[in-house]
């Protein structure tokens, strides 16, 4: 059976698919059904604290894996994205990377400000929040932008990919919140980062560790991605507002990040733009933000520097904004790749072509002879 091949085709799939897949399971469960729960209580199982029998709580390694796992393999993920993180980049790469993570942050900041300005910034118009909208604009689909800039990019496009990995995981949103107003004490930040953290000292101390985790990049992905879905309703995904909300973080996502980008590649002298339409896009693992944040809010509760008001407020976006994100990303999956084919054709047109390191540089300098000949 070709069952990888499969999801693979879904974009996002690896992350989309087990989400649903969690999802349809959790939403089944909640139903209870009598000849369900016949059975598993035939079996031995447990009941929960309300009397019932659910096949996600049947205990033991199951239960923590598939339902409760989340934020143990989330906080894996993160430890192996941070020792991905290789400092040691060239100087064009490290250019291209700054620009790129740059312009996408503070755009998608922009973004959650003015929407946290004219709307309720929890549960704004079409459910969005900015929460979701930070998490969904500020973090690309590494994955995506890898594979589009090693076909139609340079080495120097491929090589941002270095810096465009801080953008993984939950660290940009938790320090916009911060910036908003949120209440999330420094050691909510040490908390949640610090995975990322040990993960990229040892990746740089270490060629052969950062070898080791680099298959924790991807390999964690569609269990935690279950697990997230274990913890959520599929009417999340069937609300036609929750699915406007994440088509519209999808639209904002490719047109403004992209479009900022573009404009700081430009006024920084670069002639092809295949690396900002390549960026433009929600990661699949950006879904786990808003699990990551909840984490956060829940140290910030314990240590007495978050209210319950609050914390509960975060806790009951949680969902929706995991459902709009995942549909972000597929619609940004989907536009991306098209972006990118478009922006091609065009270059190439005008004799720039995106796989030379410097396209456009030797036209230019034809050009800059032939006037100076004629002038001559």
């Amino acid at each position: 059976m070709r069952i990888k091949e499969t999801i693979e085709k879904v974009p996002g799939g690896m992350m989309v698919v087990p989400l649903l897949l969690g999802a349809t399971l959790n939403t089944i469960d909640q139903l209870h059904i009598p000849i369900v729960m016949k059975v598993l209580k035939s079996l031995g199982t447990a009941p929960t604290a309300d009397g019932f029998y659910e096949f996600l709580r049947i205990g033991g390694f199951s239960q923590q894996l598939f339902k409760d796992g989340a934020l143990v393999l989330i906080a894996l993920f993160l430890f192996c994205v941070g020792s991905q993180m290789n400092l040691k980049v060239g100087g064009r790469a490290l250019k291209k990377g700054v620009i790129l993570t740059s312009t996408k942050y503070f755009t998608g900041l922009a973004v959650g400000v003015a929407f946290g300005f004219f709307f309720d910034p929890w549960t704004g118009v079409l459910g969005l929040s900015t929460l979701a909208i930070i998490a969904g604009m500020t973090n690309s689909n590494s994955g995506m932008y890898a594979a589009l800039t090693g076909q139609y990019g340079n080495r120097s496009d491929v090589g941002g990919l270095s810096i465009l990995a801080i953008n993984d995981g939950p660290f940009l949103t938790l320090v916009s919140l911060g910036l908003l107003g949120t209440t999330l004490p420094m050691i909510a930040f040490i908390a949640v980062l610090l995975p990322i953290g040990i993960g990229m000292i040892l990746g740089n101390l270490d060629p052969k560790i950062r070898e080791l985790l680099k298959p924790g990049e991807t390999l964690t992905i569609p269990f935690f991605a279950f697990a997230l879905g274990a913890g959520m309703n599929l009417a999340n995904f069937l609300n036609p507002s929750v699915l406007a909300g994440g088509l519209a973080i999808a639209i904002l996502t490719f047109v403004l990040t992209g479009g900022m980008a573009i404009i700081a590649f430009k006024l920084a002298g670069e002639k092809s733009f295949i690396a900002p339409i390549a960026e433009a896009s929600t990661a699949g693992n950006a879904a786990a933000t808003p699990a990551a944040v909840l984490a956060a809010a829940s140290v910030a509760l314990g240590s007495g520097a978050m209210s319950m008001a609050d914390f509960e407020m975060i806790q009951s976006i949680v969902p929706i904004a995991t459902a709009q994100i995942s549909i972000s990303t597929i619609a940004t999956s989907l536009l991306c790749p098209l972006g990118v084919i478009l922006i091609d054709r065009y270059q190439k047109k005008r004799g720039i072509y995106g796989t030379e390191e410097y396209p456009g540089i030797k036209k230019e300098k034809k050009s800059k002879k032939s006037k100076e000949a004629l002038s001559n």
